[in-house]
């Protein structure tokens, strides 16, 4: 059943009623039902994002958002009015596509001056910039926005037409639709209970005024970007600061993962590690217990002191008017190992937020993913709820998917998984395939070169996105930025089926831990390319789809299960891949293996001689010359050993440009040629 039939029901209940209001304002009548195909709750990046999707294609949609305008999370965070996402607006190149890879900030749409920078050119801009961004996005593509609508509540309801989602606002409304886009982000506070918690401040109502902790000792719970945010914002004021929590500081350079600690809010690390009043502590914060003594206003009278959970369970009977002193002396062998024997000012909480399942009613209830301790909802490769179908989750919200290992919780990761569901959607409920492009299998290496250097899904979501190659003889099927997660269900996902194998392509990091600043942290032979430690292209060859259970037991920092063959191309240090004997040669030569054809380039007199005296000529020249194309000589040719264009391979001989001259290399890049391979053609 297509998602326009389950319209037809509200139509005619429209037509009934005769005088329902359908303008785009506020406020509707109590109990009025509004229908849709895609209801899409969320006016922050991702909702727009699938909004300008939706309207491209004509779809019948409507973003939901409870405030009065866009961006609402961006109007009170960062608390102290710093983004720490890149805005590189100068990367000496004009590629709109590559450019994306350093622009952290701006939507995917097909107007190419509908970029951030238009509202800000700095390097880690205002937050308010996002604001205005955001708000001109919507603005200049026309978005079918709905403001001041609060849906309290979704539940599911099941009709002769399928299975449909009801949300009801805070006016009773009520908008019905075949397919819910959740793209609500995380914006509840992360409160972890523990002794004492109540005494604190959270970072979502903490004075974001330094001068108020003026000479005040601080306690930060939490060492994520927030807590970090926090604390920077203290070092020139508080006299010491400290932070805790269970784990060690993550460093986003060390890790690769934009979500850890960014080093411009890491100051603190820095006057901890040379002896200036500050530092880091790990401790399981649920294992403490905060005690309060001191008036009850904010001041600097005000002291909390940290005590162990045990220490405090053993303490219950103690009268309310022990001083601390008194306490630490009463139990002088918890005091060698106590850690804080000095009372702080100020405790404020750090801990990042979670997602709202409080909406949800008991027919679509997500469930809650077993990552970062279930404040993520649970979903499937393809960004569904796990027991929610036509339900599916975008932006932050998304992120258990590659939770620590990609971008895809932040702007510049999520626009391109929510075009990917874009293109699911289109496919499942429109029957159009996902989008891809039909190549000659002697146009592949061009291809792949051109998307490792320019393409900007596979460069952000690192791991997760890939190009899926579909091998079909002669030519392919070019299909990008697929979840590689959902490979084992790529048919159904994508309408394209695999017959003759397939090639999975995206950029990683490598597994090893090394160094990262030491003097080995490249490699450099390219032969070695497996051992690259920085981002660089991998790509993976399957005779068959791997499985579901392939999936599950895929190898430990492995985004694929162990495939038939696998090629690595060199890290460089440009991340530019279009050197001719390092990059491309052993490319095409994996891609010869794997479809087992000569990809190389022939100039027309190479082609004739072939045709005279092969049964079979080269593939370039079967779909060139011997259909009037040909590559035109532009520079005098070489003697037979040398020229991969002139020479034919003898019988039992490999001819491998590797042994040839040494200045091979530079004439190839200006013929605009590819090395010759070891494959014999067909006599």
């Amino acid at each position: 059943v297509g998602v326009l039939d389950s319209v037809l029901p509200c139509l005619a209940l429209l037509i009934v009623v005769g005088h329902v209001q359908s303008s785009l304002g506020n406020h509707y009548h109590q109990n009025a039902s509004l229908c849709f195909d895609y209801c899409v709750i969320g006016a922050g990046p991702a909702g727009l994002q699938m909004g300008y999707f939706l309207s491209k294609a004509k779809r019948d949609y409507i973003i939901l958002e409870r405030n009065t305008g866009p961006a609402s999370f961006f109007r009170k965070y960062p608390r102290h009015r710093k983004l720490i996402s890149i805005n590189k607006v100068n990367t000496g190149r004009q590629n709109y596509e590559f450019n994306l890879r350093h622009d952290w900030n701006s939507l995917l749409s097909d107007k190419p001056n509908l970029l951030f920078k238009r509202v800000s050119s700095e390097f880690y801009p205002p937050a308010d910039s996002i604001i205005l961004y955001l708000n001109m996005f919507e603005k200049e593509l026309g978005l079918n926005v709905r403001y001041e609508v609060d849906i309290g509540r979704i539940r599911t309801v099941q009709s002769q037409a399928g299975r449909s989602y009801i949300l009801t606002d805070q006016h009773a409304s009520e908008y019905k639709c075949r397919v819910l886009l959740v793209a609500t982000g995380l914006w509840v506070p992360n409160k972890i209970s523990f002794i004492g918690s109540d005494l604190i401040e959270g970072y979502e109502s903490m004075s974001t005024n330094a001068d108020d902790y003026r000479n005040q000792a601080v306690l930060i719970l939490g060492k994520g970007n927030s807590a970090f945010e926090t604390a920077q914002n203290l070092l020139g004021k508080a006299s010491v600061v400290h932070m805790l929590s269970a784990n060690t500081v993550r460093l986003a350079w060390q890790t690769h993962y934009v979500g850890d600690v960014r080093a411009v809010n890491n100051d603190v690390i820095d006057t901890y590690q040379l002896k200036s009043l500050d530092g880091l502590v790990e401790n399981n914060i649920e294992n403490l217990a905060i005690i309060q003594q001191g008036g009850k206003k904010l001041s600097n009278m005000k002291r909390f002191y940290l005590l162990s959970k045990h220490l405090y369970e053993n303490l219950k009977e103690m009268n309310s008017t022990y001083l601390m002193k008194d306490v630490l002396q009463k139990h002088e062998k918890e005091r060698e190992t106590f850690f804080w024997q000095k009372p702080y000012n100020r405790v404020i909480r750090c801990t990042g937020f979670r997602f709202n399942f409080s909406i949800f009613d008991s027919s679509a209830t997500l469930l809650k993913s077993k990552k970062a301790n279930g404040r993520f909802p649970g979903l499937t490769a393809w960004y569904e709820g796990i027991q929610t179908p036509d339900l599916f989750v975008l932006g932050t919200a998304s992120h258990s998917r590659d939770y620590r290992v990609s971008a895809g919780g932040f702007i510049h990761g999520f626009r391109y998984t929510v075009r990917a569901v874009h293109r699911l959607l289109e496919q499942r409920y429109h029957g159009n395939p996902w989008q891809s492009t039909q190549l000659s299998a002697t146009q592949l290496v061009s291809w792949i070169l051109k998307r490792v250097n320019e393409a900007s899904g596979l460069y952000q979501m690192v791991g997760i996105l890939g190009d899926v190659i579909v091998l079909k003889g002669s030519h392919v099927e070019y299909v990008e930025e697929f979840p590689v997660q959902a490979m084992p269900v790529f048919p159904s996902i994508s309408g394209h089926e695999i017959s003759s194998g397939v090639i999975v392509m995206l950029l990683q990091y490598g597994t090893r831990k090394i160094d990262f600043l030491g003097k080995d942290r490249a490699e450099k032979e390219w032969a070695k390319a497996w051992k690259s430690n920085f981002l660089h292209p991998v790509l993976y060859y399957y005779q068959t789809l791997p499985t579901k259970k392939d999936m599950k037991f895929r190898p430990k920092g492995w985004p694929l299960p162990k495939p038939k063959a696998i090629h690595h191309i060199i890290e460089n240090f440009f991340t530019e891949w279009h050197a001719p004997k390092i990059h491309i040669q052993p490319l095409r030569r994996f891609l010869e293996h794997c479809m087992q054809t000569d990809l190389r380039a022939f100039y027309a007199e190479s082609c004739f001689s072939s045709s005279l005296t092969h049964c079979k000529p080269p593939l370039f020249c079967q779909e060139g010359y011997l259909k009037h194309h040909g590559v035109t000589r532009r520079i005098q040719p070489w003697r037979d050993s040398y020229d991969p264009v002139i020479m034919t391979v003898k019988q039992g001989a490999s001819q491998d440009a590797s042994e040839a001259d040494p200045t091979f290399s530079k004439y190839l890049a200006q013929a605009g040629m590819l090395f010759s391979s070891g494959l014999k053609l067909e006599l």
